[in-house]
């Protein structure tokens, strides 16, 4: 299992970032990938066990993902369950642990899929080395995320 973890200082209150990350509606304002997640079976916000799908692009290839909040603790913790099609994707994990000047936010991707998921995912995303993919994405993200943060938006 490829695990990718990425890691940013954000000047911002640690439960103004976990609101922004669990906010799955927003993630599309920072991700270069994931474009929306919309939440689904009732749900309207982060809960343990909230379902929400995850709407994905890169370039001219788009997909969805079913997902599902696995541990949610405000100000702290905000993590997802990814499947497609039935098969398990990927673990997300975002940690934010307070500091003098705000907090600081790890975000982790945690690959779950067998083979039969990573061939079909390299024609349905276009994306043939998902790990290194996803650290550059991860990257962008946080830097996204930690300027709307400190922007207050």
């Amino acid at each position: 299992m490829d695990t990718v973890s990425v890691e940013t200082d954000i000047a911002a209150a640690p439960e103004t970032v976990w609101s922004m990350i669990s906010d799955i509606t927003r993630m599309g304002e920072w991700s270069p990938e994931a474009q929306a997640g919309i939440w689904k079976r009732g749900a309207t916000s982060a809960a343990v066990g909230a379902q929400f799908t995850g709407q994905n692009a890169n370039g001219k290839k788009s997909w969805t993902t079913n997902c599902e909040v696995t541990d949610c603790d405000p100000g702290a913790v905000f993590s997802f369950q990814v499947t497609a099609v039935g098969l398990k994707i990927a673990l997300w994990d975002y940690r934010i642990e307070p500091t003098e000047t705000g907090c600081h936010v790890i975000e982790t991707w945690t690959d779950q899929r067998g083979g039969l998921a990573k061939f079909a995912g390299k024609f349905a995303s276009g994306v043939a080395d998902r790990e290194a993919h996803n650290r550059a994405g991860m990257v962008a993200t946080l830097a996204a995320l930690k300027a709307a943060a400190e922007a207050g938006s």
